[in-house]
């Protein structure tokens, strides 16, 4: 017994110096029990996390307030909502008939000032229309970052319909050439991605197949938007997918907007110009 244990210790070792970082990345993500439905009195359950491997529960609940916005353009809430450990549970009651879209949604701003020689971080829970009340009179060098976030994912009860897939002009959007619910394995999907209501072009798309933990290999796929943010993605086979676009943070584009004037020498400080991310779970279906 105990040489079996050394075993398995010894290999679980092995497995964690051999597996790629980019697997042990943090990724949040909804998944619904089911994304196509049919009958006039339908539930579905909808998990949401935070963790390494999709759809696996094994580092946090993923946190926020999830809206549904039903196929007539109505806002509810969801319902039977719980936070757990490692997870969010809430469920979703489908009373209409058409494609709904459950997303969470957040916006902020970050940044700092300085005051009497020192720099100070804004309040958390910032906002631009509060922003001029959280800077103390007498501060200077204000340096801000817009950041928002889009989590969301869709559900089509009878027949698909598209009044809840219209941008709205914030953040990054997914608008769909093919709808979220008519994927199928073996065929190619076209999705448009705006930010702030202007297509994303040259934009890093990042697809994952779910169910990471099973296999040895990420099997992403590193796609791009062509000019005019429209992406291309060939299904290779049935099952639940993860996309994510994300833009700024990394500070590429150097120092912020209120770093104008110092030194070119002086290294990239403050917050990054903006940061937005877009996260989806998408369903493709057996042929």
């Amino acid at each position: 017994m105990k040489k079996f244990r050394t075993t398995i210790l010894a290999a679980a070792a092995m497995l964690a110096l051999a597996t790629p970082a980019a697997l042990q990345a943090h990724r949040q993500w909804m998944l619904p029990s089911a994304t196509v439905v049919s009958g006039d009195d339908v539930w579905v359950t909808i998990d949401a996390a935070v963790s390494n491997d999709l759809f696996y529960f094994e580092h946090q609940p993923l946190r926020g307030d999830p809206k549904v916005f039903a196929p007539d353009g109505t806002v509810l809430d969801v319902e039977n909502k719980a936070t757990g450990r490692y997870r969010t549970t809430f469920d979703v009651h489908l009373t209409q008939k058409g494609t709904y879209k459950v997303a969470v949604v957040s916006t902020g701003l970050m940044g700092s000032y300085m005051l009497n020689g020192e720099r100070k971080p804004l309040p958390r829970g910032t906002t631009t229309a509060t922003l001029a009340n959280a800077i103390p009179a007498g501060a200077t060098d204000v340096r801000t970052s817009e950041s928002s976030s889009r989590n969301e994912v869709f559900i089509t009860s009878g027949e698909p319909t598209t009044t809840v897939l219209k941008p709205t002009g914030v953040g990054i959007e997914l608008v769909p050439v093919t709808h979220p619910n008519d994927l199928v394995a073996g065929e190619t999907a076209t999705f448009q991605f705006l930010l702030d209501g202007k297509p994303m072009a040259n934009q890093a798309v990042t697809v994952i197949p779910g169910g990471i933990r099973y296999r040895d290999k990420l099997n992403q796929m590193d796609l791009k938007t062509d000019a005019q943010g429209n992406v291309k993605i060939s299904w290779p086979e049935p099952g639940m997918y993860w996309l994510n676009v994300t833009t700024g943070g990394g500070r590429e584009g150097g120092m912020g907007p209120g770093a104008q004037g110092a030194a070119p020498a002086a290294a990239p400080v403050g917050p990054a110009p903006r940061r937005a991310n877009y996260v989806t779970t998408l369903e493709v279906l057996a042929p």
